[in-house]
């Protein structure tokens, strides 16, 4: 996978990830869950906002968010709420190791940084480490 096509599958993650973020805050708001769930919509934005420069730096034309995104099945209570946002930060994950895979250099310690803070939020929604965050196909 080139650079650009990894960035612009991260764009994706990241579009889904602020439409599941704005759903998980909704569902959140007035817990004691509503502040974790703000900063991930708070940092998928500026993640969002940092790979469109990326992608346009590079000469390409970010890809459009969708007008919405499958969430997996109903988000009706604090415990789907909490599930979906381990997902979508184990998604996102998988997205930042292929950027790393894709970049060299002193380039891969920002995506790094963020595959870091993926499997750290993951951990926090569902209570669980997962093994090689990113690499699904590493935890068998």
């Amino acid at each position: 996978m080139s650079l650009v096509d990894s960035l612009q599958a991260a764009l994706a993650g990241e579009h889904a990830a602020v439409y599941g973020y704005g759903v998980i805050g909704a569902r959140l708001a007035g817990t004691s869950s509503s502040v974790r769930a703000r900063s991930g919509y708070d940092t998928h934005r500026a993640r969002r906002s940092s790979l469109r420069t990326a992608i346009v730096g590079a000469g390409a034309e970010p890809v459009p968010a969708e007008a919405a995104y499958d969430l997996g099945g109903p988000v009706l209570t604090a415990a789907q709420a909490k599930s979906l946002g381990a997902r979508i930060e184990l998604g996102a994950a998988a997205t930042y190791a292929d950027v790393v895979a894709a970049s060299d250099g002193a380039a891969r310690g920002i995506p790094a940084s963020w595959l870091t803070d993926a499997a750290v939020r993951a951990a926090g929604w569902s209570g669980t480490a997962a093994v090689f965050p990113g690499l699904p196909e590493r935890s068998r």
